[in-house]
C-alpha cells in the first residue's frame, strides 16, 4: 500500500512542477542529420560531430513545490568543445512544435558562428598555443559566455534576415516562459513581461546578485550587445535555451580506458535504437581516493542511502558472475560517475586481453620500426618523430589454394570485367605472342604438306594499356570483431573483400599491393605486409590474408603516410591508395576524438600532394559525420550492408578508375 500511495504521490508532484510539452517534443534523432549539414554550411568546423548532451547541474532559485519534487536541479543544455557540438536529446519547451524544431536550428547556426569567432580570433593572434588552451575545449569564465553568444547572435541576425525572425519569435516565448517560471516561483500570477518583476525587484531582495544577473540576461536577450559585462552572483541564473553553455568541466585526467571494448559494443548492438542514444550521451566524472588504508569496512545506515550518487567510495573487485549485469541503466542514473586507477579485477583482464602477443607466436618484425611524424592540430605543425610504425609479415604462413567459395565468387566479379572489356585478351595461333601454343602446333604438325612461310605458334595476350597502381590499406582494429550477422564478424568480410579483390586484380592486370594496420598507441602502429608490389600473387599470399585476425586501435594517420610513400615510389600516372576501414581513427591515448581526425585528414592532404588519389571505403553508417572533412565529398563510399563489401568493393574501384 505504501509503495502505491508512493507512485501516486510521486507523479502527482512531478507533474506540478514539469514544464515540458510532451505533445509537441522534437527528437534529436530525428533531425541529427540535417543538422549536421545545415552546420557545415554555416561554416562550423568540419572536424566536428554532433552528439547528445548530458544534463547538467545548475544552482538556480527553486520554489518550494521543486525542492519538495527534488527537481529543476539539471538540466539539459547546449554546449561544444573541441570534440563536438552537444545539443540535448529533445526539446519540449514551447507549445509550438515547428518552434521546438527552430530551436535546434538556432543552436546550430549559433554554434557555427562561434566555431568562426574562435578561428577569427586564432588569425589575429601570435601566440596561437596560448590562444587555444584558451579558447578550444577549455571551460570559459562566465563573462566570455555572456559576450560570446551576444556577439554571436548580433552576427546571425544582422547577416541572415531569416534568421533575424526566428530569433524574434524565439526570444519572444523565452522571456515568456521566464516570467511564468519566476511567478511560479513566487505563487504570483504569471505576467506577460519578465523585466515586470525583475525591474521592480520583486523577484529577489533588492540586495541579492542573482536579482542583477537575471535582469542583465532579459535585457541581452531582448537587444544583443547592450552589456558586456555578466553581473557577478553566487547562484546560477535559469537556463537560457537560445545560448550555448562553456564545456564540462571534468575532473581529473583521463584514464585509459577502452573506448571501444568488445564486449560492450556485442552488447549495445543487442540493444534498441533509443536505448543507444540514451547511452551515448557523456557523463561527468571524478577520481575517488585509491589509497585510503581503510578500505575492506563499509559502515552506513542503510535507510540513508536514497540514491545511486549517495555512497560511500568501496573498492569491488567485478567477478565473472557480474558479466551479465545491466549496468548501463545504472550509469544512466549517475549524475557522476567516479573512475579508479587501480588495474585490479575486471580491469586486469582487459589489459591482458590488449597485451601484444609474445614474439614466438606474433608475425615477424622488420627492423627496428619507421619514425613518422604526427599533425598536430593545436599547434598547426607537423611534430616530427611523434609516432613508430613496425612493418611486420607473417613468416610461418601456410600456402593456400583458392578455394571453391571464392572461385565462384572471383568467376562473378571477372565476368564483370569482361563485360566492359578490361579482362587480358587471349589470342591463339599468332605468329609471336607470350607463350606457345601446342593446338596450333599440332595441327601443323598433322600437315600433309607444309608452309613454313605461315607458321604461328604462339599465344598473345592483349592488356589494357590501364597505367594503375593501386594499395590497399585494410584497417585491422578491434572493432572489426563486431559481427554484422549470426554468422560473420567484420573482420571476415574484410578478409573475404581482400582474397576476391586480389584475384580480380591479378587478372586485371594492375599492380597492386595489400597492407593491413592496427596500433597500440604511439609508439607500436602495426603495419602488416600480405602483398607488396613486387611480390608475385600467389598461395603464400592467400595463406597471409586467411591468418588476418582482428588487432588493436586505428592510427590512420600513421598508416596512411607510410602507404604513400610507398605508392608514390611506383611508376607510372595513376596511383590509388584504397582504404578500407569500419569507423574513425582512433587509440588509446590522445589521438582519440579531434587529434585523430585532424592528424588523418592532413595524411590525406599530404597523399593528394604526392599525386595519389586516396579513397576511403566503409561499412559505418556514420561515416556521413566525419568523412566529408577526410576525403572531400567525392572521396569515400558507405556501403551499408557490410556482407556485400567483396561484392561491392571491385565495383567501387572500377568507378574510381574508369578514366585511368
Amino acid at each position: 500500500m505504501e509503495e502505491v500511495v508512493g507512485k501516486i504521490w510521486d507523479k502527482w508532484i512531478t507533474s506540478q512542477v514539469t514544464t515540458d510539452h510532451v505533445d509537441t517534443k522534437v527528437h534529436f534523432s530525428e533531425l541529427q542529420s540535417q543538422l549536421l549539414i545545415y552546420y557545415r554550411a554555416m561554416g562550423g568546423d568540419g572536424a566536428k560531430s554532433i552528439e547528445m548532451a548530458e544534463k547538467r547541474e545548475l544552482n538556480i532559485h527553486r520554489s518550494t513545490m521543486q525542492k519538495i519534487a527534488g527537481s529543476h536541479k539539471q538540466f539539459y543544455v547546449s554546449w561544444q568543445d573541441e570534440r563536438s557540438l552537444r545539443l540535448p536529446p529533445y526539446i519540449a519547451l514551447f507549445t509550438d512544435k515547428n518552434l521546438n524544431q527552430s530551436l535546434y536550428f538556432w543552436l546550430t547556426a549559433l554554434a557555427a558562428q562561434l566555431d568562426k569567432q574562435r578561428r577569427s580570433a586564432q588569425l589575429n593572434t601570435h601566440d596561437t598555443n596560448n590562444h587555444d588552451a584558451n579558447n578550444s575545449g577549455s571551460v570559459l569564465n562566465q563573462n566570455d559566455w555572456f559576450n560570446d553568444n551576444q556577439q554571436a547572435t548580433c552576427h546571425l541576425i544582422t547577416e541572415y534576415a531569416g534568421l533575424r525572425r526566428l530569433y524574434s519569435t524565439l526570444a519572444h516565448e523565452v522571456l515568456r516562459l521566464r516570467s511564468i517560471e519566476i511567478d511560479a516561483s513566487l505563487k504570483k500570477q504569471p505576467t506577460s513581461s519578465l523585466s515586470h518583476h525583475l525591474f521592480k525587484g520583486d523577484f529577489f531582495n533588492k540586495d541579492n546578485d542573482l536579482e542583477q544577473a537575471e535582469k542583465a540576461i532579459a535585457t541581452v536577450l531582448k537587444i544583443p550587445g547592450v552589456i558586456n559585462q555578466y553581473p557577478p552572483c553566487s547562484k546560477d541564473v535559469l537556463p537560457v535555451p537560445l545560448w550555448l553553455y562553456p564545456p564540462i568541466d571534468v575532473q581529473g585526467q583521463g584514464a585509459n580506458f577502452d573506448p571501444m571494448d568488445e564486449k560492450n559494443n556485442q552488447k549495445n548492438s543487442k540493444r534498441k535504437p533509443g536505448e543507444l542514444q540514451e547511452i551515448e550521451q557523456r557523463k561527468k566524472a571524478q577520481y575517488a581516493d585509491d589509497n585510503r588504508k581503510t578500505d575492506g569496512l563499509l559502515v552506513f545506515q542503510a535507510e540513508a542511502l536514497m540514491t545511486w550518487t549517495e555512497q560511500i567510495n568501496l573498492d569491488r573487485c567485478q567477478s565473472d558472475e557480474d558479466d551479465d549485469a545491466d549496468v548501463t541503466q545504472i550509469a544512466k542514473d549517475l549524475d557522476i560517475i567516479s573512475l579508479s586507477r587501480h588495474r585490479k579485477a575486471n580491469a586486469a583482464r582487459i589489459r591482458f586481453d590488449l597485451d601484444l602477443p609474445a614474439a614466438a607466436q606474433d608475425d615477424l618484425r622488420l627492423g627496428d620500426g619507421i619514425l613518422l611524424p604526427e599533425w598536430d592540430y593545436k599547434q598547426q605543425r607537423l611534430v616530427d618523430n611523434a609516432c613508430v610504425l613496425q612493418t611486420m609479415i607473417s613468416d610461418d604462413v601456410e600456402p593456400m589454394a583458392l578455394s571453391s567459395e571464392y572461385q565462384k565468387l572471383s568467376q562473378d566479379i571477372l565476368a564483370l570485367f569482361a563485360h566492359i572489356g578490361l579482362t587480358p585478351n587471349r589470342r591463339k595461333a599468332q605468329p609471336s605472342g607470350d607463350e606457345i601454343d601446342l593446338d596450333a602446333w599440332i595441327d601443323n604438325f598433322a600437315l600433309p604438306v607444309k608452309d613454313s612461310s605461315k607458321q604461328a605458334f604462339y599465344i598473345d595476350t592483349q592488356h589494357q594499356n590501364r597505367d594503375v597502381n593501386c594499395l590497399i590499406l585494410a584497417d585491422l582494429s578491434l572493432s572489426t570483431e563486431a559481427y554484422i550477422d549470426d554468422k560473420q564478424r567484420v573482420i571476415d568480410v574484410i578478409r573475404d573483400s581482400l582474397m576476391v579483390f586480389s584475384e580480380a586484380l591479378t587478372r586485371l592486370g594492375d599492380d597492386f599491393a595489400l597492407y593491413g594496420f592496427s596500433s597500440v598507441r604511439s609508439q607500436h602502429v602495426r603495419f602488416h605486409i600480405f602483398k607488396n608490389f613486387d611480390m608475385p600473387h600467389s598461395d603464400h599470399v592467400r595463406g597471409r590474408i586467411a591468418r588476418i585476425e582482428p588487432g588493436y586501435y586505428t592510427r590512420m594517420g600513421a598508416a596512411i603516410r607510410q602507404s604513400s610513400q610507398l605508392l608514390s615510389q611506383r611508376g607510372g600516372a595513376n596511383k590509388v591508395l584504397l582504404i578500407i576501414t569500419d569507423g574513425k581513427p582512433n587509440d588509446l591515448d590522445q589521438y582519440e576524438g579531434r587529434y585523430g581526425i585532424e592528424d588523418t585528414r592532413q595524411a590525406i592532404v599530404e597523399a593528394k600532394l604526392l599525386g595519389l588519389v586516396p579513397y576511403c571505403v566503409t561499412i559505418d553508417k556514420k561515416g556521413h559525420d566525419y568523412l566529408p572533412y577526410l576525403f572531400g565529398s567525392n572521396g569515400f563510399a558507405i556501403v551499408s550492408n557490410a556482407s556485400e563489401l567483396p561484392r561491392v568493393l571491385p565495383k567501387i574501384y572500377l568507378h574510381l578508375t574508369a578514366v585511368h
